[in-house]
């Protein structure tokens, strides 16, 4: 098992909004196993993003990209990334299409974690992640719970 990767303070804000998005991922996996159907599925996505995933994509775009050089091929992928994401979420969900959105979140949070995280850290200075973590939105996104778990398996 690898070993758990240490995050500075100043972007353990970003690190724990990736836990939340994990959720998602393997929420959108139990319904496909589940065969839940897609409307439902599709609709916790959509929800998941107006609450969450839109501010975090936002915070990320408006609060680090500034600090890397436009060059920077980390920040290049974490642009084009996030626009792939974004286009997923917005077009029209069948089970394929909700399967991959699943493996592409995975595997970007994954990147941002494992590589343009600590990429950051060490470009950075203490002063420039200070700056980072005062602007982050600390709150929780959204006080409403979704009600429909259809990632739990349906008893009959």
């Amino acid at each position: 098992m690898p070993k758990p990767i240490k995050r500075s303070e100043q972007l353990a804000p970003l690190s724990r909004d990736h836990h939340e998005a994990l959720l998602l991922v393997w929420k959108i996996r139990q319904g496909i196993k589940n065969e839940t159907p897609v409307q439902e599925i599709a609709a916790y996505v959509h929800w998941f993003w107006n609450n969450h995933l839109q501010l975090h994509f936002s915070q990320e775009e408006n609060l680090l990209l500034p600090h890397l050089p436009e060059s920077d091929e980390m920040a290049r992928q974490l642009k084009e990334e996030h626009q792939i994401i974004r286009e997923m979420v917005a077009a029209h969900p069948d089970i394929s299409s909700l399967a991959l959105l699943a493996d592409k979140m995975n595997d970007h949070i994954r990147f941002e974690e494992r590589k343009l995280f600590p990429h950051i850290e060490k470009k950075l200075n203490a002063h420039q992640l200070n700056s980072i973590y005062k602007q982050l939105e600390h709150q929780p996104h959204c006080m409403e719970k979704w009600e429909n778990e259809f990632w739990l398996k349906k008893t009959k």
